[in-house]
């Protein structure tokens, strides 16, 4: 289904720069200062970083959402590793500028050069300055209503290129770690595809098996 392909490889590297180094540049001029001199410190000692999430993706062509559930493995400064087990096993890994997806229900397996992408991702989130970020985005943060103890930083792209492949990006950061909490990405045509984590864990040891096609190590614990 189109909801379940869009933009994965957007995905991938939205979850990627979320979780290592986009969060901490975004928000309005007293809460921008503070997450941004918070954030700076935290990701200078970032490597790693696991968490399970919960996918639900809902499109104007489904009668119900799609959800899937999994885990998400990151190294720094490139490396991820999504690894769905329900309601199918599949493995989307990023490495060295490459995009590999495994899905062998749907009898699916393809590899893509993402390095393109991930450079735009880099250029747009993570190297830019607060202004030039604002040039980019419509940016908003405040105390989120819906998931307390979190912030809410929304973004919708200002410019034609990115507006092409997402219209507005919603992230839930913890108010403690500033840690993911939730993303929600809306697309072109009215998809979405909401990721909320749970027992997120910064530097903990990740096993190289987890970013090969296959069934990994085992459970993470």
């Amino acid at each position: 289904m189109k909801v379940q392909n869009t933009g994965v490889s957007l995905l991938v590297s939205l979850v990627l720069t979320s979780i290592l180094a986009a969060t901490p540049a975004l928000g309005q001029a007293g809460l921008f200062d503070e997450l941004y001199a918070r954030g700076q410190k935290q990701n200078a000692g970032l490597k790693t970083l696991t968490a399970s999430f919960v996918e639900t993706s809902t499109s104007p062509l489904l009668t119900r959402p799609v959800i899937a559930r999994g885990m998400v493995f990151v190294e720094r400064p490139s490396r991820v590793a999504l690894r769905y087990t329900d309601p199918d096993a599949r493995v989307v890994l990023i490495d060295d500028g490459r995009m590999t997806l495994s899905w062998p229900s749907a009898n699916l397996r393809s590899v893509k050069d993402v390095g393109a992408s991930q450079r735009r991702i880099q250029k747009y989130f993570v190297d830019s300055s607060p202004g030039e970020l604002r040039s980019h985005f419509q940016v908003e943060a405040r105390e989120a209503d819906d998931r307390p103890g979190t912030y809410l930083v929304t973004m919708v792209p200002k410019r034609k290129q990115i507006l092409e492949g997402m219209t507005r990006l919603e992230l839930w950061l913890d108010r403690t770690s500033l840690l993911p909490a939730a993303m929600r990405m809306t697309f072109p045509g009215g998809d979405t595809k909401l990721m909320t984590f749970a027992d997120v864990k910064p530097n903990a040891p990740v096993d190289p098996a987890w970013f090969t096609i296959g069934e990994g190590p085992g459970p993470s614990r």
